[in-house]
């Protein structure tokens, strides 16, 4: 993977919810290039987190990409007001909901960009009919629900499954299949994102796998200055 394609995503369920706006604000100044929020409506996983209210106060606070995975039954509730709070991205699972493609269709209208989740026991078989029709998969490489878990090796496969099938069906950003000799073959690869366990070691697993996209909660959160831990994450491509 392309160093600059990497992107590094701190996930703010691992910093302290009293005090949001300024862990927006010491994730902007690491230098990542996106945020990651979770809603968790304790039903789909066994946790209840952050609302909407509290994403919009986390845009109100920062300019920066708001990645939203919303880990919830019913998604199809969330979107409209998720977007109405900031998000840039909204990515729901699959396991949530039996109109994949209506989510996906209903989000891309609404303007912002939509993800396809996969949690780690799911066949990596239904991943690609949903490529051409989002602008990233999801892979969880930790069960969701909460922070702080070992990551599951097994995850791996089907990270190397998604890309080499983006690769042999020529799948670009935003799930676009370029016409020979359009504007579109110069378009960045697919987005490819873990979220759960990513450190050092796991990080380039990932990439060498074929991610793109890194969520990291408790181990960016865990470094005094952030810039530090974002700067070990992107030499993990090199």
């Amino acid at each position: 993977m392309n160093k600059k394609h990497l992107k590094i995503a701190p996930s703010i369920l691992a910093g302290d919810f009293g005090h949001l706006a300024d862990e927006a604000k010491r994730i902007e100044d690491s230098g990542a290039d996106w945020l990651h929020l979770d809603i968790m409506d304790g039903n789909f996983v066994p946790n209840l987190t952050l609302g909407s209210k509290a994403v919009a106060a986390v845009n109100r606070a920062t300019s920066m990409f708001l990645d939203v995975h919303i880990m919830v039954y019913h998604p199809f509730d969330y979107i409209e007001q998720m977007i109405e709070s900031g998000a840039d991205m909204l990515t729901f699972h699959f396991e949530a909901t039996e109109d994949v493609e209506g989510m996906l269709k209903y989000i891309r209208k609404c303007n912002v960009k939509a993800g396809l989740s996969f949690r780690p026991e799911t066949s990596m078989s239904m991943i690609p009919k949903y490529l051409n029709k989002c602008d990233m998969i999801l892979l969880m490489t930790v069960s969701p629900g909460f922070g702080g878990q070992d990551f599951i090796p097994d995850v791996l496969d089907k990270i190397r499954f998604t890309r080499e099938t983006c690769e042999k069906l020529n799948i670009r950003a935003g799930g676009i299949t370029p016409e020979p000799g359009s504007a579109d073959e110069k378009l960045p690869p697919f987005e490819i994102q873990v979220d759960g366990g990513i450190n050092e070691e796991t990080a380039k697993l990932c990439i060498e796998a074929g991610a793109n996209v890194l969520v990291s909660g408790s181990y960016l959160f865990q470094f005094p200055d952030m810039a530090e831990g974002v700067n070990i994450l992107r030499q993990a491509a090199d």
